[in-house]
């Protein structure tokens, strides 16, 4: 683990909170305009953050994960993700960009190109959150599959579902053929000589020939290999299904200590996954998720909280751990969770304008002075921002 923790930031609409957006700065008016997006992105790259997050589904918000609703006073529909971040792309020049791409319902090539293709327009700096989509309403949206409904009590206990489990299963090759068709063209396919009339050497862009239980894929992309080689993959994940889908693919892997049980519990889960799976090389970063209601100049973090649950009418809570205070007892908490062994901490803004500004002006500060969070503005890679390897070999080339 490196000496300095990472951190990120996870956006969604107008913030976390469901009321976020009845707060006076939240902007629900430009929740949909390239501004408002354009304006969080650039005050998380001028706090030093090392990426940002985008959530994304294939269907409406709802109240409860696994049923519809008609409620009216909370924020309901999103701008695509991929789209979202490659809008941010050429607006940045250093945080990394991560969008949510759901596979249950997306071929794994277009996923490979879109990321692909936000690598190159970001100059390196694309990450993907792989996404299971479990909600029938997202799977009439496409039409092609069906989905039985669950209530949240069939996920509680040891296993999942039959049909969860298989979700996963196709994850995972999903991940396995994307992370392939990124390999298919070499570093150096591209000739691009005039004089020779030769843009492509074609022995250098191969088939990748994937077949599975899911997916039969020829190859190649259409898109030449990624600048990083390999763009950075994450997964959140709360339980043994998507640790092992993240230890057998991600790089990195978000969890929710709190949720999924106490912080030190949760790492040796995952390590116990990873173990299971079989990992092998750059071992998996683990990143705990917090959602932060941060003391600002006028009002303290546990009033502002308090004062959304009135306006909601009913308490806060989350699928991770929510913490309501001072950015020094943020730091406290997560040096607490630094000093066990985690690598990174994703922040969620209960109100995302709010929030962001008390997180880049008061939370990396207050890191930085205790010597938690590098004290420099990293350029390149987003590979080269987290520690890992910069130089990924490609799986087709020539020895």
């Amino acid at each position: 683990m490196s000496e300095h923790l990472h951190l990120g930031v996870a956006l969604d609409g107008a913030g976390w909170h469901p009321a976020a957006w009845r707060e006076p700065g939240a902007r629900p008016s430009a929740l949909f305009t390239p501004g408002y997006w354009a304006g969080l992105a650039r005050t998380a790259e001028r706090g030093g953050l090392d990426l940002l997050t985008i959530e994304d589904s294939l269907a409406l918000q709802t109240h409860d994960a696994f049923r519809s609703d008609d409620r009216t006073d909370e924020v309901r529909g999103r701008l695509d993700a991929l789209l979202t971040a490659s809008l941010l792309a050429p607006l940045t020049s250093r945080i990394g960009l991560v969008p949510t791409v759901t596979v249950t319902h997306t071929e794994p090539f277009h996923v490979s190109k879109g990321i692909a293709t936000l690598d190159h327009t970001s100059l390196g700096r694309a990450g993907w959150q792989v996404k299971v989509s479990g909600r029938p309403a997202e799977a009439e949206h496409v039409g092609r599959r069906e989905i039985r409904p669950v209530a949240q009590a069939d996920l509680v206990g040891d296993g999942l579902p039959p049909q969860f489990v298989e979700l996963f299963d196709e994850a995972a090759d999903v991940v396995e053929v994307v992370r392939r068709l990124w390999d298919s063209w070499e570093d150096d396919a591209e000739i691009r000589d005039v004089a020779t009339r030769r843009f492509l050497d074609r022995d250098k862009v191969h088939a990748v020939d994937f077949e599975g239980r899911f997916f039969r894929v020829r190859g190649p992309s259409i898109v030449p290999r990624p600048p990083q080689g390999q763009p950075v993959v994450t997964a959140l994940a709360h339980r043994r299904e998507p640790y092992e889908l993240a230890a057998r693919g991600a790089d990195l892997v978000f969890v929710t200590p709190g949720y999924a049980g106490p912080a030190e519990q949760v790492l040796a889960d995952v390590a116990a996954a990873a173990e299971r799976v079989g990992r092998t090389g750059e071992p998996l970063q683990v990143w705990a998720d917090l959602v932060v209601f941060l003391d600002t100049p006028t009002e303290s973090g546990a009033r502002r909280k308090a004062r959304l649950e009135e306006v909601s009418g009913a308490e806060y809570t989350s699928d991770t751990t929510v913490f309501a205070g001072s950015a020094a007892e943020a730091a406290d908490l997560i040096g607490s969770w630094h000093a066990l062994g985690y690598h990174g901490v994703r922040l969620r803004p209960a109100v995302a304008v709010d929030d962001l500004a008390a997180i880049t002006g008061d939370l990396v500060p207050e890191l930085r002075g205790r010597g938690l969070f590098r004290p420099d503005e990293q350029a390149g890679s987003l590979r080269a921002r987290l520690g890992l390897p910069t130089v990924v070999p490609n799986r087709y080339a020539a020895v």
